[in-house]
Order: C-alpha cells, then structure tokens, then sequence
C-alpha cells in the first residue's frame, strides 16, 4: 500500500518543510543491539562490470584476469538512484536474488534533492515529498528481508558547501524521515553518512549527525567513495560514537589500500589500492564492519582520464588489484 503523507507542515522561521508518514511518527529511538553483519553473508554480484572483464580477459590475458577476480570476487554494494527506475520493483528484484543464496541486501541510497551540489554525480529527487516516497518504495521492496541502507553519502559533509542555510533544516528533517521509515521495516538496518576523517572536525559532523537523526539510526558511515587510511577513519570513527551517545559505524574500505592521494585527491586519483576485503573482524567493537561501498573500477566522474561517475573503467580497476596487499 502506498505510504500516507500527512502534508506539509512549515516551519516558518527557518523557511523548511517536515514531512510526516503516518506510520513512521513511532519509531523508537535505537537501542544497542547485535552487530547486523555478524553471521549474515553479503550477495557477490556475477554481473559486475569486474566480473564481466575478467570472464573477457580470461582466454588472452590470464594474470590480468586473475587480478580482476580480486574485485569480482568481494561482494559489493548496489547503489539506488534515479537510474534504479521503478525502485520498489528493482529492490524486490534484488532482494530475490540475494534470498536465493541466503545473502543480506547492502544498499547504497542515493537520491537527495541537489545530489552532490551539482557536481559529478549531481540530480537527485525533485523534492522533498517525491524523495521520501522515493525511501517509501525502497522500503516496501525489502519488505521484511534483512537488508542494511547507507543513507546518502557526502550529504552532511557537503551541507555547507551548497545547502543554503534555510534549506539546511529541510535536509535533516528527510534524513530523518528517511531513517525512521526504514527502521519503519523489522529488518532493516541503517547506517547515516558521516563522510571520512578529513573532511569536517568530529564536533561538526556530530552535531549534523545528531540534527539528521543519528538516534534512531543503527550507526554512521565512513568514507564511502573516498580513500582516506583505515586507521585515520578508525580513529574518527571513535570520535564520533563518543559524541553522538556511543553510536556504532561501517567504514568503505574498497579503496583505500595506500591511503588518502596527495593533496586529498578524490576523484580518480593514481596511485591508489584496494584496501581490506569485507569483513566484521576489525578489532574495533565500534566498527560493525569493513565494507565495499563504491565499487572498485566504477569512475569517480569525468576527471584524470576517467569516464562518467559510476561507469566501469577497467585501468583504474586493474591498477587498484595491482597494488593490492591482499
């Protein structure tokens, strides 16, 4: 059944828009309890554009092959968008999938009003009633499937850099809706983006964390997309949970084997390797899991030689594999 709006209330001295669904207005705060990922398996997708280059390269260049199976074989996230077209029934589709070989969903929610300020990955919803029946959908698809969702990277990072001040409490209330609708479903986890541990001091993005609805979320996520060192977001990370009522979090591993670039180079920096493989062994009972976010090989945006954001680009994945220390 389509999810109850219940209209627009304004709040007219900081010029947003709430929005409210009628069965979401109870959600609890979030309460400790296990680690989502222990025990459960994450879906390796055979139809990834790593795993379609090896299976190419496998009769004429066998070690090229062998060290795009080093992507191919790590199960990935699968990023929602606008592209995902009829959302619901894409999730559902996915979902399937994933029960057929008793795997956990791991999505990636993507689809803010002003997506990336308009850079390389801009768009997004139209507006903010569309985006949360956008979330709405995405939640019916999963149904009561265990699935977790990463909720819009780079989104509080970049408040400052795009959102005008009056749209910045608009932006919170969706993050928060978003969250409760989802945790509106038995099994579904959510992790809210925090960005990485160059990107803004613990005490801003934790009062961002806090004003988005970090407490009704399972946790917060670290350098999705990004390339800064397992231990620098490590440390943040811990930052962070000490500010924001002991909250747990993930981080993107999938590319940061060599640390952060130069000058903190993010778009499709050389140099860079594949960093540890998807995990929940990470010696941090704060770190829930070491994940593969931004799939390794797809472009960060038409920049250093590379494709469109998001479009497989075989050098950069095998240069990753090769540097490689696992």
């Amino acid at each position: 059944m389509r999810a109850l709006f219940l209209g627009l209330s304004l709040c007219v001295a900081a010029s947003c828009s709430s929005y409210q669904r009628a069965d979401v207005a109870q959600v609890p705060k979030h309460t400790p309890g296990p680690n989502p990922f222990v025990g459960k398996k994450l879906y390796v997708d055979p139809n990834m554009g790593s795993a379609r280059q090896a299976e190419k390269w496998r009769g004429q260049r066998p070690e090229d092959a062998a060290l795009m199976d080093k992507i191919a074989t790590q199960p990935q996230a699968e990023w929602l968008g606008e592209w995902s077209g009829a959302v619901k029934l894409f999730v559902r589709s996915k979902m399937e999938q994933y029960a057929e070989v008793n795997a956990m969903g791991l999505f990636i929610v993507y689809n803010i009003p002003n997506r990336d300020c308009g850079q390389h990955s801009k768009g997004g919803a139209k507006n903010g009633e569309a985006y949360l029946e956008w979330i709405d959908k995405i939640a019916a698809g999963v149904d009561d499937r265990p699935a977790v969702m990463i909720l819009e990277p780079d989104t509080l990072g970049q408040l400052g850099k795009c959102t005008a001040k009056e749209k910045q409490a608009e932006r919170y209330q969706l993050l928060s809706q978003a969250i409760r609708i989802f945790k509106s479903r038995p099994n579904i986890y959510v992790y809210l983006d925090a960005g990485h541990a160059r990107w803004l001091p613990a005490e801003e993005m934790a009062a961002h964390l806090k004003a988005a609805g970090i407490e009704y979320a399972d946790g917060f996520s670290l350098n999705v997309s990004n390339y800064v060192s397992t231990e620098e977001n490590l440390a943040y990370g811990k930052q962070l949970s000490s500010l924001t009522g002991g909250a747990h979090f993930v981080i993107d591993t999938a590319r940061n084997g060599n640390g952060a670039a130069p000058n903190d180079e993010w778009c499709n920096p050389d140099g860079r390797a594949l960093g540890i493989p998807p995990t929940t062994d990470t010696d941090e009972p704060l770190c829930d899991a070491y994940l593969w976010l931004k799939r390794p090989g797809e472009s960060d945006g038409a920049c250093n030689g590379g494709p469109r954001a998001g479009e497989f680009w075989p050098k950069q994945a095998l240069d990753l594999a090769r540097r490689s220390k696992y």
